[in-house]
């Protein structure tokens, strides 16, 4: 029998007319089997630093008093072989031509989310894509994601990509730690630098990637894999 992973997404400034320079599509994933074993790892690192089993890991509460807190949720995805991570990276939305190509923004998004996650599926293994409730995506537009993933796949009995669902990132450490991933991509490609703490775990997140966060990692890397979308053929 095939393994199954969870792939768990989130995004960051996808909307067209927000005023944000750069988007970032992101999404963490691991085998199903593991997805309790690496919560629980979470959820200790959160206790060992006196905050709440249930404290939500967010780039937004990222600040001074909890960076070493959020360092060391950064030092365990990468030490953990189980946890894998890819980006998608728009560097200027400006650059977005639709009507040449005949696509709406929409259309255009369902794109972005298949580039971003075509990488990881493996025509041998399942997947469950869950993807964060608070975010545009509407009931209808998860159907019409899945099928888009699916067709895009060739996978039309759906026996690779299996469930395509929303969650609340309450609900999932590995989707929160798919927003913080994202939120880092974002703040850096958005050109921010108000905060210090921010700027560390950036800096962490190269040391531990051997990666600048500015360009392409190979196609087939595993454990922190990122793709600058520049605009070619439309999508």
């Amino acid at each position: 029998m095939s393994e199954t992973f969870n792939i768990y997404c989130d995004e960051s400034c996808h909307l067209e007319n927000d005023g944000q320079k750069a988007m970032v599509l992101g999404a963490v994933w691991c085998p199903e089997a593991k997805r309790l074993e690496i919560a629980q790892r979470l959820r200790e690192i959160k206790v060992r630093h006196k905050l709440p089993a249930d404290f939500e890991i967010k780039w937004t509460k990222v600040g001074a008093t909890k960076l070493q807190f959020y360092l060391d949720c950064i030092d365990y995805f990468f030490d953990d072989d189980d946890l894998h991570f890819r980006a998608l990276i728009v560097a200027d939305k400006a650059r977005l031509n639709h009507q040449q190509y005949r696509q709406s923004h929409d259309d255009w998004y369902y794109k972005m989310y298949f580039s971003m996650l075509k990488t990881i599926f493996e025509p041998d293994a399942g997947y469950h894509v869950y993807i964060d409730i608070k975010d545009t995506l509407g009931h209808e537009k998860v159907a019409k994601l899945h099928e888009v993933l699916a067709n895009n796949a060739y996978d039309f009995s759906r026996r690779v990509i299996r469930r395509v669902q929303r969650i609340h990132s309450h609900e999932a450490e590995q989707l929160q730690l798919a927003d913080l991933l994202i939120g880092a991509l974002s703040y850096l490609h958005r050109g921010l630098a108000g905060s210090e703490a921010k700027q560390r775990l950036i800096e962490r997140i190269r040391e531990r990637s051997h990666y600048n966060l500015k360009q392409n990692t190979l196609l087939r890397e595993s454990k922190f894999n990122l793709f600058l979308w520049n605009g070619s053929a439309g999508v």
